[in-house]
């Protein structure tokens, strides 16, 4: 899955979590340690408010892990890296979802880019038909479905290289809605994206502008629109449980507050708060059934009194924050799993971005 696959079968108890493993003192074998991965050693520093070039944007079984380095596609197996094999050597991309079965979903990027997907020790990716790079957010669960949205605006389905559904608009979505991004599936089929109205009302004048979320339910159900934030809503992640996480957007400036959604949905969500050192922040993702959430806080990036900062938030009590690798230096979140990990980008004290993995992760988390 996308961005924190369930490493094992088990529930699997973190510091301070209790789940059906047990009280939370189980998990007596985990290290906490900030953990620097083999990266191409392409890549500068960090870009405050773009998609970085380095990072662990997802988990898999055991020790495998996903994401990018130089701007390009790679998994690493511990810390070892693996370069996935593009038909190009100039072409950039990224892994952004893994499954139990090794199944690896990426995307490259630029003109004529698409979804791909991939298997460790495989001699090229496959590309998926209908996909393009624009609107290229992805991923897949552990029974092989991959979603994405293209740039015609579809939302897609795909199934061992081959598309088997499209994702209809909910019933209630006016005139001018188009969907915007399909961001997540879970183990049960539903489906996560997000759902954009720019209407102009001829009657009255009226400017109608709003983006949503809207998940497909697993079970075969109609399209539903959930109930924007105060502000604009980008859904990134969604549970087991159908906990949907993402983060509350105020343009043109760079609001961001970090933004839940729980079943059944009644109402606009909540938001736990900020970093209390930061201003803004958001949340990434979130763990298959331990309802842990990390993001990064974040300032403006013309006004950086503080680096952005990698956070975790345990589902209750206020936001945390997670070690830098250097002091003083940029960090930033977008992965985590049921057994601790949280997988992300940090600079060290060179001034160089690396793809890094805070183990036992809420052990190290703290409040500034």
């Amino acid at each position: 899955m996308r961005r924190g696959a369930c490493a094992a079968a088990a529930a699997i108890v973190l510091a301070g979590i209790v789940t059906a493993a047990g009280p939370a003192s189980a998990a007596t074998t985990c290290t906490p340690k900030l953990q620097v991965l083999g990266s191409l050693g392409t890549s500068g520093g960090y870009n405050p408010g773009n998609r970085q070039t380095e990072g662990v944007l997802a988990f898999g079984t055991g020790k495998l892990s996903v994401g990018v380095s130089g701007a390009r596609p790679v998994y690493w197996t511990g810390t070892t890296l693996h370069k996935v094999p593009l038909p190009a050597a100039d072409l950039q991309g990224e892994l952004i979802a893994v499954n139990k079965g090794g199944l690896m979903v990426g995307r490259v990027l630029g003109a004529g880019g698409y979804v791909f997907t991939y298997r460790a020790g495989a001699p090229a990716v496959t590309p998926l038909p209908g996909s393009d790079y624009a609107y290229g957010e992805a991923d897949v669960n552990d029974a092989g479905y991959v979603v994405s949205r293209n740039q015609a605006g579809a939302g897609l389905v795909w199934k061992d290289g081959q598309k088997v559904r499209e994702l209809p608009l909910p019933a209630d979505a006016g005139p001018g809605t188009s969907l915007e991004l399909v961001t997540a599936v879970n183990n049960k089929g539903d489906v996560l994206g997000v759902a954009k109205q720019d209407h102009e009302v001829p009657e009255t004048g009226q400017h109608i502008e709003r983006t949503y979320p809207v998940i497909w339910p697993g079970d075969g159900g109609p399209a539903r629109s959930l109930a924007p934030s105060t502000q604009d809503s980008y859904v990134q992640d969604l549970d087991e449980s159908g906990r949907v996480v993402g983060y509350d957007w105020y343009g043109p400036g760079y609001q961001f507050t970090p933004w839940t959604w729980t079943p059944p949905y009644t109402g606009s969500g909540s938001s736990p708060g900020v970093l209390n050192t930061h201003p803004y922040g958001t949340f990434e993702a979130i763990s298959p059934t331990t309802n842990v959430s990390v993001g990064t806080a974040k300032f403006h990036p013309d006004e950086q009194l503080v680096p952005d900062q990698a956070q975790l938030w345990p589902g209750t009590g206020p936001v945390l924050a997670l070690p830098r690798l250097a002091a003083n230096q940029a960090s930033a979140a977008g992965s985590v799993s049921d057994d601790g990990r949280v997988g992300g980008a940090a600079v060290n004290a060179k001034g160089k971005l690396k793809p890094v993995i805070w183990t036992c992760a809420t052990k190290q988390a703290y409040l500034p």
